[in-house]
């Protein structure tokens, strides 16, 4: 159902109109998605795609590692339990600590839009859980056409950015590239990395060896194709490639290396093939990362001391579908195929070979899907329902491999009373099973951290919701409750559980037009999360990485060639936290980003941006011990969000 209700009548004839509004990385939402557009050209400030969801979606929220490469918690949910797809295709980072998390491996400079599903309303896809992220890179244009971007930025930002697009009726043509480096950043409290580490009384074994470290450098290229063999079908080829270089992760033990990934992706798509094909799509992808971590930059890296955990992590996938419309309705089905691989191990300077972190696994996975539309007058119904077959092998004859079948579907339905007002419900099954780090994990000293006897992770949940559009004001609110049987949770680092868990909460968002050329966006996400039981030995029932209320406000004022934007994000005091497994309270805070742009020709911009403006000392996330954190005194460091940053990004297009 992407019928797309986000903006109302009265907004988007404004949009069109001749002195139009241009809100930037618009949201806009049907009932079950919101799609971010535009962030290639609008997010500009860096290359981190998680930074800029969760600016612009309330119920987004950031984990923050670095400064680069972070990860996003979606409704309470993260990890495996949320899905990653970037153009259709899988790609899962290799790091066992997360430090590279599939938004990581492409950068806002490639992406085009978004599209994030809240909750188990997808069958396309094996493993969506909680929610489905679909990350769409730059578009393909015909008419030859492209851009410069040179960005510098406080902390000793730089970057350098390029694309340029073009073709004929036959083949099309796309491609990318920029690097960037920074220096660590600041807190609101003027303390870069080490001075944080100090400042918490790290062990000064775990903390940075020098000074002035540079904080990261990346490098990117993005390719496509796509060749016309005529007017109904079509072949696309795209290839991407990441490549980062010495990121710093100062709350935990190591530092990347590098790290390296590859996406390639081939499609076909024929359109017309007759009363039973009204589509047909084939697609095949491959991803890989290389993901080396290790203690260089620290103390502790002397003589033998000097350890490195070497990852790697595969998947290959392939899927066929088709659609055809059938009484009156819309029919999608179609089979869908993966392999993924994860392994790893530690090695130090005089011996290449410790032990196995990850022995080798291979995760396989067959499916039958299906989806159908269909409109009753005023009432909008879909279905959907998906079997899967899945397979986990793992080469230490010692460790169990592991068999999973299950039948998972969805209803939904909408009802609109007029153009202007509807309410919604959905209800659903999902599941995911467990990953090689959750079955098969050995930590650096030899404990057995991984539990070969998980149960895949079952959630059933509700959807329900409203929405009303006025003729300058709109509103959408939407509840959910989630019942997770089987819940995989970490206890305390030392092994991974089953826990039956719920998790609930309510958003409420829309937009306001109080004048010509004035829009006002805002949102508010309010989650809880419990566990029905404390895990053995334990007695807190929070789950963990639960943010608390956070809010969203926008700004937009457009005024011919130019335009401010001013951005609020607000969080309540996180108080409801599961301190026997490394959580602590953090504070709330309030901050307030703002940027100017100027269109000096119709080849040139200028955009000037200051984040945090009142140099905010502040925390985003929370030390749920999923993640090894360095420790003091037995409680998890945190990691302070960045200071006062200033920015300056020249755009040339032609």
């Amino acid at each position: 159902m992407r019928r797309i209700v986000g903006i109302s009548l009265v907004c988007a004839s404004m949009l069109c109109a001749e002195n139009s509004v241009d809100i930037g990385s618009l949201v806009v939402e049907d009932v079950t998605t919101q799609v971010v557009e535009d962030i290639s050209s609008d997010e500009i400030k860096s290359a981190d795609l998680a930074e800029t969801l969760m600016k612009h979606i309330p119920s987004i929220n950031i984990v923050r590692r670095s400064g680069i490469a972070n990860d996003i918690i979606l409704r309470g949910s993260k990890k495996d339990n949320i899905n990653v797809l970037i153009d259709d295709s899988k790609i899962y980072g290799a790091c066992p600590n997360r430090m590279d998390p599939p938004t990581s491996h492409v950068l806002s400079n490639n992406v085009e839009s978004v599209e994030v599903v809240e909750g188990p309303y997808d069958v396309e896809n094996f493993g969506t859980l909680s929610g489905l992220v679909k990350v769409n890179t730059k578009e393909i244009s015909k008419d030859l056409s492209g851009e410069v971007d040179l960005n510098m930025g406080s902390f000793g930002y730089r970057k350098g950015s390029f694309s340029a697009s073009g073709g004929n009726d036959n083949v099309k043509f796309l491609i990318s590239a920029s690097r960037e480096f920074s220096n660590q950043y600041e807190d609101g409290d003027g303390k870069d990395f080490l001075e944080q580490q100090i400042a918490h009384s790290v062990p000064v074994a775990n903390r940075y060896s020098t000074t002035g470290l540079e904080a990261y450098e990346k490098r990117t290229l993005l390719t496509k194709l796509i060749f016309n063999i005529d007017d109904s079908s079509d072949i696309s080829l795209s290839y991407n490639a990441n490549r980062s270089d010495n990121v710093l992760y100062p709350n935990t033990p190591m530092d990347a290396d590098h790290d390296n990934s590859n996406i390639y992706t081939l499609s076909y798509s024929k359109r017309d093939l007759g009363q039973y094909s009204k589509e047909l799509n084939i697609n095949y992808y491959y991803s890989d990362v290389d993901h080396p971590m290790s203690t260089t930059l620290r103390n502790n890296a002397v003589g033998s001391n000097y350890m490195t955990n070497n990852m790697k992590s595969s998947i290959w996938g392939a899927k066929i579908k088709n659609s055809l419309d059938l009484a009156g309705g819309e029919l999608e089905f179609g089979a869908d195929t993966s392999t993924r691989n994860w392994s790893g191990h530690y090695s130090n300077i005089l011996n290449p070979y410790i032990r196995a972190s990850i022995s080798s696994a291979d995760t396989q996975n067959i499916a039958l899907f299906g989806k159908y539309e269909k409109s009753f007058g005023k009432f909008d119904l879909e279905i959907g329902s998906r079997f899967d077959d899945t397979s986990i092998d793992v080469t230490d004859s010692t460790k169990r491999d592991r068999d999973f079948d299950s039948l998972n579907g969805y209803v939904f339905g909408t009802y609109n009373f007029n153009d202007t007002t509807k309410v919604f419900a959905g209800i659903g099954k999902s599941e995911r099973v467990p990953d090689a780090r959750e079955l098969y994990f050995v930590n650096s000293g030899g404990a057995i951290v991984g539990n070969d006897d998980l149960d895949s992770v079952k959630n059933y949940e509700l959807d329900l919701g409203f929405e009303k559009v006025f003729d300058s004001f709109s509103v959408k609110t939407k509840l959910f409750y989630s019942q997770l049987d089987d819940y995989i949770y970490n206890k305390a680092g030392t092994t991974f559980e089953n826990v039956d868990a719920k998790i609930y909460g309510v958003e409420v968002s829309g937009y306001y037009l109080p004048f010509e050329n004035f829009i006002v966006d805002y949102g508010v996400s309010y989650i809880r999360g419990k566990k029905d039981d404390a895990l053995s030995g334990q007695s807190d029932t929070d789950l963990g990485e639960i943010p608390p209320l956070k809010a969203n406000l926008s700004l937009t004022y457009d005024f011919g060639a130019s335009q401010l934007i001013t951005q609020v994000i607000a969080s309540d005091r996180w108080d409801s936290y599961d301190v026997d497994n490394g959580e602590q309270e953090l504070a709330g805070y309030v901050v307030v980003n703002t940027k100017y742009n100027q269109k000096i020709n119709k080849n040139l911009d200028v955009t000037i941006g200051v984040d945090n403006i009142f140099d905010k000392t502040y925390a985003t996330t929370n030390t749920y011990n999923d993640i090894t954190y360095v420790a003091t005194g037995g409680t998890p460091v945190l990691l302070n969000d960045p200071g006062r940053y200033v920015y300056v990004n020249f755009k040339f297009s032609f």
